[in-house]
């Protein structure tokens, strides 16, 4: 066996697996790696949001400035952290699509604050329980975000998931679009209608459907900085034994990866699982 224990992840066309030996080493950072101004940066940067990026840097620069000995040692410095968290940024796309290729979904849902029900803290704090429960209980998988509409600002919750057991039932309602300005039918779900307000559950039957739903939800990340919210068992990668006749060849930075066959053979610790399928790697162990 030529590799051991790789960890495995599917990058939406082909599968790239990392040897063992090429796994990261999170290492805890140094005190001079320490950054005494961050909080300062980031309330800076919060502030900032709806700027353009060369007015923002600006706006984070004067923010700052009275900090640093000079304009020149504040500007290196907010260029460090601006670059730090492109960086982040960049970490968080990989670690999503990892998890989303890796997994099934159902649905793409939206939730909307209805002030008649909650104020927005209970709206928020209520959904999250409620799909916490879901989560442990029925087996529900999600991951989204929180966002606030262009016009009204008001509190959304958007999200790909896997339902494999619906509570309440979906009913087909016919509203109003806002964004394209004309009739829409959509499928809301009677128990979060009831204890929420408005929502809509969208079918996702395809891995395009797939691709559109993250996209959609990556905007709405992008544009407003939200964090992604995760809930249920999303692994990033399975684990498994790599043959020789399995590699195709190594890629990626000091080709410390390796893209694999499409019907590369699985081992768990030199035992034979199976060809690569969604049942076989159902067998196998996960991690992050």
């Amino acid at each position: 066996m030529a590799y051991t224990n790789a960890k495995i992840y599917f990058d939406g066309s082909h599968y790239i697996a990392i040897p063992k030996e090429h796994f990261s080493r999170v290492q805890k950072p140094s005190e001079q790696q320490y950054e005494p101004h961050k909080a300062e940066f980031n309330k800076a940067y919060s502030e900032s949001k709806s700027l353009p990026k060369k007015e923002r840097k600006e706006f984070i620069t004067n923010s700052l400035k009275d900090i640093f000995e000079n304009e020149w040692q504040a500007e290196e410095y907010v260029q460090k952290q601006l670059n730090r968290v492109a960086t982040n940024r960049i970490k968080r796309k990989v670690r999503l699509m990892r998890k989303v290729n890796l997994q099934e979904w159902t649905h793409f849902c939206t939730f909307t604050y209805n002030d008649k029900i909650h104020t927005e803290d209970s709206f928020k704090e209520k959904l999250r329980n409620t799909l916490k429960h879901l989560v442990s209980r029925r087996g529900w998988k999600y991951i989204g975000a929180w966002e606030r509409s262009p016009d009204k600002q008001r509190l959304h919750f958007h999200g790909i998931f896997y339902i494999p057991s619906m509570i309440g039932t979906l009913q087909e309602v016919t509203d109003y679009s806002t964004k394209t300005h004309r009739g829409q039918i959509t499928q809301q779900n009677t128990h979060f209608l009831k204890h929420f307000g408005r929502n809509d559950f969208k079918n996702i039957c395809t891995l395009q459907d797939t691709m559109q739903s993250v996209r959609y939800l990556m905007k709405y990340i992008e544009k407003q900085e939200e964090k992604i919210v995760y809930g249920g068992k999303l692994p990033t990668y399975f684990i498994s034994d790599i043959d020789d006749n399995d590699i195709i060849c190594p890629i990626g930075v000091d080709d410390r990866k390796l893209l694999l066959a499409d019907d590369f053979i699985c081992w768990d610790e030199g035992c034979y699982v199976g060809v690569v399928s969604k049942e076989t790697i159902d067998k196998l162990r996960k991690t992050n």
